[in-house]
């Protein structure tokens, strides 16, 4: 069972709910893409796969599956299967009539259904489940169901809306590892809403960063985490380190970006007053001046540690800039073995080419 249709194109979308805007969005998915709609609460992702779906009228715009104009036609035939965060399964139906549900609508073969919904629940493990009722089950069972019931009809896009929030910590890792091998199996085209970066990483082909309602950035999960296109961007991808300067010429191919006080050498074709971002795992820490390639080396004070469990946040500040703090992450027991505490004196380091300028 593969399905390689399902393309999607979002052109020009505005959607005026009571509550919210969507303001000119532009999406385009590939057939067989896993493409994830990351940001935060509120930010719109919701309204954006409804609105896909059939589930909002349009103020202006168009949709199009497969090169086909869907913007008028019910959600019933749209062909697409949508997952909600809270399941909606039938709670007066067992799991096999759940998953049976779609297929009855469209009055196929009774033995043609059995064989399907046989074969999606072995699919998805959830075969000795089939007499249960969704209360009985647990929120990772009941979210199997739900895929199962969406993917039975082979629709030709599948959404996702949150679909691992209910989740706890170690559910949730075994259900994403799940959808990723679903959609491998399969190859339905899927689009994943989620406030989590590290999910969208995990599972995203391309990533569309919204905000209040619009795109404002779309790329693989590598450019998005290393190059943001914004500030909001560059913070909600957790990179911490951002900084506003004015670039100068430099010297052997680099420029100085000067930060009222500190010179940062840095790779970019821009000029003038620019964003900075250094991600916090690319800050080199010691409490010795380091030898090694890296262009910018500042000596500074511990003035915060966060510890986070596995790893820890340090702050270091650097005298002579008006935002002069570097907030480096390294490891728990790197944070052991140097003894770093708050008011030590250390050393930060970092290469020219892992400071993303925009």
């Amino acid at each position: 069972m593969e399905n390689r249709k399902g393309s999607v194109q979002v052109r020009g979308l505005w959607v005026d709910l009571a509550e919210f805007h969507l303001r000119e969005i532009n999406l385009d998915v590939a057939a067989g893409e896993y493409f994830v709609i990351l940001g935060p609460t509120g930010g719109g992702k919701t309204v954006l796969l409804e609105a896909i779906a059939g589930l909002h009228q349009l103020r202006k715009g168009r949709i199009l599956l497969d090169g086909e104009d869907v913007t008028g036609l019910p959600p019933e035939q749209r062909g697409i299967g949508f997952v909600y965060q809270d399941y909606m399964l039938f709670p007066h139906l067992s799991v096999a009539g759940n998953i049976a549900f779609g297929l009855e609508l469209r009055r196929m073969d009774r033995q043609v259904i059995e064989e399907r919904v046989t074969e999606m629940s072995q699919l998805l493990g959830i075969g000795h489940l089939m007499h249960r009722r969704p209360v009985t089950l647990s929120g990772g069972e009941q979210q199997r169901v739900a895929l199962a019931r969406a993917l039975v009809v082979e629709p030709r896009l599948l959404l996702l809306d949150e679909p691992l929030s209910a989740l706890d910590p170690g559910m949730r890792e075994g259900l994403q590892r799940e959808l990723g091998r679903l959609h491998r199996e399969l190859g339905t085209t899927t689009i994943h809403v989620t406030h989590d970066f590290e999910e969208a990483v995990a599972l995203g082909d391309r990533i569309a960063v919204v905000h209040e309602g619009r795109v404002v950035q779309v790329g693989s999960p590598e450019e998005i985490f290393r190059k943001p296109g914004s500030e909001f961007v560059a913070r909600f991808v957790g990179v911490r380190n951002i900084f506003r300067g004015e670039l100068h010429p430099g010297e052997d191919g680099y420029q100085t970006l000067s930060l009222n006080g500190i010179q940062i050498a840095v790779v970019t074709e821009l000029s003038g007053r620019v964003h900075a971002s250094i991600r916090p795992e690319d800050i080199v820490l010691s409490q010795e001046p380091l030898r090694s390639s890296a262009r910018n080396s500042f000596r500074g004070r511990i003035v915060d540690i966060a510890d986070r469990g596995v790893v820890v946040y340090v702050t270091v500040r650097v005298p002579g800039a008006l935002r002069s703090d570097f907030i480096c992450m390294i490891t728990r027991r790197s944070l052991e073995e140097m003894g770093l505490r708050e008011g030590l004196e250390v050393y930060t380091a970092f290469k020219a080419s892992t400071v993303h300028v925009f």
